[in-house]
């Protein structure tokens, strides 16, 4: 069986949940976190291997939480996102407490990794058609190409909205063969009685959006080569940095996107139908214990998903 990775963004703070690691917050019925239907859904659809990116701070929790229990089922390996963690010539800023951003993350996988693999973030829940359509992609022989060969999971706007606020998602442009033109990060949109729509903050203008559009929820599937661009994609951003801009940070979706206006890759947009859900919101919480509870009633999962 090809060799496939599992890698998981769990480095992020939390910041929006209020109290706790939001990555580690229980929601499952047998006292399961989000990331355990994840790596569930992943090993099922034929991935052999999970790569946690986590902060070495929380790597105690995290290993009792988490992580101890997946070594028994399949190889696991741990690295870590750490801020002072930069090219040779490059020191942090002082004054910069903010991580510096998923493409960094997922860098710091680069030394584990020699295999294709998927991304994805530690608090999402994606559903299994995306982990399937995915690896398949990964897995299929193709013929070499001048491009680099990238693809996506294309969740429908819908099916990724919070009833409790604003999100920010990826809205995506497709060309004729649905592969991806370009993304563009579109904030605060929120249920509205007309469909979703983007509501500006300050003037409370909404610019509604069609509520079947494909949006990008950090789901990638890459190839060690991509870990190559992106780490002298890094260089290049950190000569751009200025000083004060303690907050910029090197994105995914923007490397994607600049590979693709670059002419240096073709992206395949892999349409899932899944419902996605996550914790942005406190709030959230309960929602999201509900559905996992209805998806082991459904008999989707197991009520003790690893037994």
């Amino acid at each position: 069986m090809k060799k496939t990775a599992l890698v998981i963004m769990a480095a992020g703070i939390g910041s929006r949940f209020g109290k706790g690691i939001k990555q580690l917050a229980q929601v499952g019925p047998s006292g399961e976190i989000i990331m355990d239907y994840s790596i569930h859904d992943a090993l099922e659809a034929g991935f052999n291997k999970v790569v946690f990116i986590i902060r070495k701070d929380i790597e105690e929790e995290f290993r009792s939480i988490i992580g101890n229990r997946i070594e028994k089922i399949t190889e696991v390996e741990y690295v870590y996102q750490d801020i002072n963690d930069l090219p040779e010539g490059y020191t942090c800023p002082a004054d910069r407490t903010k991580p510096w951003g998923t493409g960094h993350a997922v860098l710091a996988a680069k030394k584990v990794i020699t295999e294709p693999f998927i991304v994805i973030n530690a608090d999402d829940y994606y559903g299994k058609e995306a982990f399937v359509k995915i690896h398949d992609y990964l897995v299929e022989e193709k013929t070499a190409a001048e491009k680099m060969d990238i693809c996506m999971a294309g969740f429908i706007l819908e099916n990724t909205l919070s009833d409790n606020g604003g999100v920010t998602r990826g809205v995506c442009t497709l060309d004729e063969n649905k592969k991806l033109v370009g993304i563009t990060e579109t904030y605060n949109i929120q249920k509205t009685p007309a469909g979703p729509a983007a509501v500006d903050e300050e003037t409370g203008a909404k610019t509604p959006l069609d509520s079947q559009t494909l949006v990008s929820m950090n789901m990638w599937g890459l190839t060690p080569e991509f870990l190559e661009v992106l780490e002298k994609g890094f260089v290049d951003f950190l000569a751009e940095v200025k000083p004060g801009e303690i907050k910029k940070e090197y994105l995914l979706p923007a490397v994607v996107d600049q590979l693709i206006q670059e002419n240096k890759a073709e992206v395949a947009v892999l349409k899932t139908h899944d419902t996605w859900f996550g914790v942005t919101y406190q709030e959230d919480k309960e929602k999201v214990m509900e559905s996992f509870k209805e998806l082991v009633k459904k008999g989707v999962y197991k009520e003790e998903l690893f037994s």
